[in-house]
């Protein structure tokens, strides 16, 4: 129950999903966490759920000017910034010769540049506390090829891309901050169960493969999250956590 404790923590898209299972988990390992969202009233509630330790800040990760006062008002709060998790990010439904310009620059608007200003900004707030670690929500679309979520795929491949680089970045300037990216594969969230249903109704189908595949839980990734934040993985840095059953080193679906 302390394996966060005196840590503080930014999680980006916190109030559901894959977002919410990290903030609660770090909270209950001993984290203090700043919840951001543009959804305030589900983040309020959670933070309301979780306690002292945890609070919540309306945050479009779109826009730098908002990560520079998400960080300025997270070190004015809890005097330092330990961990970040970039977690925010939309899903589009389209292939490459049916995005729109509008969906690519959404899709990346949210998830490749809310990951860059993260990054950017989290690293000069964790030099001052002394270093840190900054964990990159991409997925097993940025690693393999989903044609069917064009703009999100490429987005979760530029995130697992910026994570090296940023390792790589702040080892060689001796900084003391890891960045690694977790990569899921199928999870039950409802970003998930939203974009399977829409693949059915897109299809005509009322049952699709992977309908039937191993699915994960959102604790299956956010104790991975609450492993990158610890000091446990002092010596993980610029890795691609994969959490997928094996999806990603076989053929078809693995069975649920």
């Amino acid at each position: 129950m302390d394996r966060l404790t005196g840590k503080v923590a930014i999680v980006t898209g916190g109030a559901s999903g894959l977002g919410k299972e990290s903030a609660t988990l770090m909270v209950q390992e001993g984290a203090r966490v700043v919840i951001t969202d543009i959804n305030s009233e589900a983040g309020m509630a959670l933070a309301e759920e979780l306690g002292q330790n945890a609070v919540f800040v309306h945050h479009d990760v779109s826009k730098e000017v908002e990560w520079v006062k998400v960080i300025a008002d997270t070190e004015k709060r809890f005097g330092r910034l330990d961990v970040l998790v970039n977690n925010a990010g939309v899903v589009v439904l389209a292939d490459v010769e049916n995005t729109t310009e509008e969906q690519w620059r959404f899709a990346h608007s949210v998830g490749t540049d809310g990951t860059f200003y993260g990054c950017k900004h989290a690293i000069a707030a964790m030099r001052r506390a002394g270093g840190g670690s900054i964990i990159n929500m991409s997925s097993l679309a940025g690693i393999r090829g989903y044609p069917a979520i064009f703009a999100y795929s490429a987005s979760k491949g530029a995130i697992a891309a910026m994570s090296k680089s940023v390792a790589v970045y702040c080892a060689q300037q001796k900084l003391r901050i890891r960045c690694n990216s977790i990569h899921p594969g199928i999870i039950r969230t409802p970003l998930v169960e939203a974009f399977q249903k829409n693949m059915r109704e897109a299809m005509g189908a009322e049952e699709l493969p992977f309908d039937k595949a191993s699915q994960g839980r959102p604790d299956d990734v956010g104790w991975m999250v609450v492993y990158l934040a610890s000091d446990e993985s002092k010596h993980v840095n610029g890795a691609e956590m994969v959490i997928d059953n094996s999806a990603s080193v076989t053929e078809g679906f693995v069975p649920a």
